[in-house]
């Protein structure tokens, strides 16, 4: 049975990754597109062989023959659109972060329950992840005590929507909200407490510079630095009191190429020490739309829903109140 996808936009990286990768995932079907523009619609349609092309967001929404919505639309309207679509009986795949602050993803608690909605980070579904946790679990690292992570890009373009702060841009928000997942996979914890060191654009308001450290208490430490004006680079590292797991391209992994993980003693400072373990190729966004497809048919259980949406707010609420007071923060916590 093939689950039919509607796409809300026709937003880059709908058009680049996620519906070219869609198109090849097991069990999907991208039947239809969706754009404020009717003509803007019918053109992407035509260009990735849509069937479907309809000059409103609503339009799309009544279409009786789609299952599901997938919503790369700006922040600011991640919550609204997504409980438009359930209302209106569709399941929702929803990209990050799923709202501007935890109160505002509290509201998609009082959807139905029999409608599946889940926060498109994708890289939950890459191997890559799945087998650096294998590690971390077979305790061959030791006690994990330590998570760095950094995450950067280049973007000044003060047109771009990660350049503007009322509709949810900056750092935290666009990129920030990875290595914050990627701290709770690994841990398996949620932080108790949070500190930030925050730069500001002066022009745009949006954090370009941010750095975090979490506490998630038992010794353990996770510490990241996310930017949007610094030359492009990522990485993960998962410390313990044995070993070193590198994660070499955690976030962006590239479609159709193998990834590497280096394992690392410390016996030999440098590389010498380090053995590489190279995973398959495939594509990320290719995989996260199977796992849905198949949640949505009833053949597999909800990885995470709402609810865990809701704590990575939480996290970043308690981050940017931390910048606010120049204090740590705990996670949860009233103003």
């Amino acid at each position: 049975m093939m689950v039919k996808w509607g796409v809300l936009s026709t937003a880059r990286i709908g058009r680049e990754k996620v519906i070219p990768a869609l198109q090849k995932a097991k069990g999907v079907e991208v039947a239809a597109i969706a754009s404020r523009n009717e003509e803007n619609a019918k053109k992407v349609a035509a260009e990735l062989g849509i069937e479907k092309a309809y000059g409103s967001y609503e339009a799309l929404l009544a279409d009786p023959d789609i299952d599901v919505i997938y919503n790369p639309l700006p922040n600011h309207m991640h919550v609204p659109m997504t409980i438009e679509a359930v209302k209106a009986g569709k399941h929702v795949l929803c990209e990050k972060p799923i709202a501007l602050d935890a109160d505002e993803a509290r509201l998609l608690l009082e959807m139905p329950d029999d409608r599946f909605v889940m926060e498109a980070f994708m890289v939950r579904a890459h191997p890559q992840w799945q087998r650096a946790l294998e590690i971390v679990e077979s305790g061959e690292l030791g006690k994990l005590q330590s998570i760095q992570a950094f995450f950067g890009y280049s973007n000044q373009d003060p047109q771009n929507i990660r350049n503007k702060a009322e509709l949810g841009g900056g750092g935290l928000m666009d990129i920030g909200c990875y290595p914050i997942v990627a701290s709770r996979y690994f841990y398996n914890a949620e932080p108790e407490r949070v500190v930030s060191l925050i730069d500001r654009d002066r022009n745009f308001g949006t954090d370009r510079l941010t750095s975090v450290m979490m506490d998630f208490g038992e010794g353990r430490q996770a510490q990241f630095t996310v930017s949007t004006q610094s030359a492009p680079y990522q990485r993960i590292n998962l410390v313990g009191t044995a070993k070193r797991l590198e994660i070499l391209i955690p976030f962006n992994a590239p479609a159709g190429e193998e990834t590497i993980l280096r394992l690392d003693s410390g016996s030999v400072l440098g590389d010498g020490a380090i053995e590489v373990e190279r995973v398959p190729a495939c594509d990320q966004y290719t995989l996260q739309g199977e796992l849905f497809s198949r949640v949505v048919q009833g053949e597999e259980e909800l990885p995470y829903g709402v609810g865990d949406a809701i704590q990575n707010m939480e996290i970043i609420d308690a981050i940017v109140r931390s910048e606010r007071n120049d204090s740590w923060e705990t996670v949860g916590s009233p103003d």
